[in-house]
């Protein structure tokens, strides 16, 4: 695809639509918006854009289509797959400045947003009026809403309550032409012709920009207990999973941690107030939380029965908030943790969750046979591994040609166990090459069909989740 590089005239012509202030091409700004959280990566933009209105994303990507200019939308720039890298360039659409909350209902359970608001944001404002939006990944404190959506995001609570593509109703977008459009409605129920709202969801800016959302809210839960079980064997820690939902308990997060993900969350805090046994290889981070704390107790109960029937130390009983807080940073903090130490690559694999404990014997035999050190943990609860292989002392080379065959087996073992290359993460740009092992031809050629539909020149975020007919 030949695009065509921005000139002075065109940056002009940028300027008259959204104002000088929020039109930006120097290095320094350029060395800010070309990188996310996505190992060391770095692609500069031609251009960063800043616009506050759809109206001005209309006028924006009117001109782009007409000028040929790509154009790469980016929320705060949290992702892990290089879904937000300007790769060939162009115009940088960041939405930061669609940060407005716009309407609480609290009649319907439903808000209403732009795509800009960080989702602890979110979370605060509607739990003020007794509302809770569920969906909560581990950088909720700085990732946007827009973000959430066009990853499908989950998180820690994705077990019980589900990902964002279970609270989306209704979404207005943005097309590469300009045409603006809400892909459903405001209801609970739709079937009114192809569901292009969840169509949307996951497409990672790669079909249109979504501008606002209407988002489905549940009553918050009155109470919440958590528990820390420790384990000697990673494997039955994994295995503890399903034995879980087995005995008819539905926690509403079900963290997996091994031993390495949590000295390294340990050492990025500054220490513990928990024991932490030198023979003890993983932990489970398990919460129940409802209206009924005599319910909750006695789901506790059951846990620690089935939790008895594995190799697990003392089982740790938070009750307090303080020492919730205190898990539950250690657990948010892991991958930030990890990528202090070390540059990383991370898989964001998912299987049934019966399967973890083979995925996870998996994964270390394949780093044994390759060479390279990895760091699992994530949400076992909906079978969701992260897995973060580090670079470590790894040379240059097999960093960058080599490893990808270790890797290429490690979504092979997930195809094997009826699971998926990313639950959470999105394909963006550093997991498409990987796309066939989970996707048929045809369904392949659907996808990209599909994305001409939508953008017919390709100007919108590309070189992303499909590799190039021409690579």
């Amino acid at each position: 695809m030949n695009y065509q590089r921005i000139h002075d005239q065109q940056i002009n012509d940028f300027i008259q639509m959204i104002g000088a202030e929020y039109v930006h091409h120097s290095s320094e700004k350029k060395n800010v918006y070309g990188k996310d959280h996505t190992e060391d990566l770095f692609y500069a933009p031609d251009l960063i854009l800043r616009p506050q209105t759809t109206e001005e994303i209309i006028q924006i990507m009117k001109y782009c289509h007409q000028q040929n200019i790509p154009v790469t939308p980016r929320g705060a720039g949290t992702g892990l797959a290089g879904g937000a890298l300007p790769i060939c360039g162009g115009v940088l659409l960041s939405m930061e400045r669609f940060d407005k909350i716009l309407d609480i209902d609290e009649a319907n359970l439903q808000v209403t947003v732009e795509v800009g608001v960080i989702t602890a944001v979110l979370q605060d404002a509607v739990r003020e009026k007794g509302l809770f939006y569920p969906p909560d990944p581990a950088s909720r404190g700085t990732c946007y809403i827009g973000g959430n959506i066009n990853t499908n995001s989950g998180g820690p609570r994705a077990v019980k309550y589900g990902v964002v593509k279970d609270y989306v109703l209704n979404l207005e977008v943005v097309l590469a032409n300009g045409e603006c459009f809400w892909t459903g409605a405001n209801t609970l129920k739709n079937s009114t012709g192809y569901n292009l709202t969840q169509l949307m969801i996951g497409s990672e800016g790669t079909l249109g920009i979504i501008t606002k959302a209407v988002l489905r809210l549940i009553p918050h839960p009155s109470h919440s207990l958590l528990l820390l079980a420790p384990f000697y064997d990673p494997a039955s820690a994994c295995a503890a999973v399903s034995a879980i939902f087995r005995a008819g308990i539905t926690p509403s997060t079900l963290e997996f941690m091994e031993r390495a993900a949590i000295d390294y969350a340990i050492r990025y805090n500054g220490g513990t107030s928990l024991d932490i046994p030198d023979d003890i290889q993983a932990h489970l981070l398990i919460e129940v939380d409802g209206n009924h704390l005599d319910t909750l107790y006695t789901d506790c109960e059951k846990i620690y029965e089935v939790l008895e029937q594995f190799h697990v130390g003392s089982i740790l009983f938070a009750d307090n908030e303080t020492q919730k807080n205190e898990l539950w940073k250690l657990r948010r903090s892991v991958g930030r943790a990890v990528k202090l130490n070390s540059i990383y690559k991370e898989e964001d694999t998912v299987v049934p969750r019966a399967s973890l404990p083979i995925l996870l014997k998996g994964v270390k035999a394949i780093g044994q046979t390759y060479g390279f050190e990895s760091v699992c943990y994530g949400h076992a609860g909906d079978g969701n591994l992260h897995i973060n292989i580090l670079k470590g002392n790894l040379d240059d080379d097999f960093w960058k040609n080599g490893l990808s065959k270790g890797i290429r087996e490690i979504f092979e073992l997930v195809k094997q166990l009826k699971g998926t290359l990313s639950g959470e993460h999105g394909i963006g740009w550093v997991q498409r090459s990987y796309m066939d092992i989970v996707c048929n031809p045809v369904h392949i050629q659907l996808l990209r069909a599909i994305k001409t539909v939508f953008d017919p020149k390709g100007i919108l975020n590309p070189k992303k989740i499909l590799l190039s007919t021409d690579e």
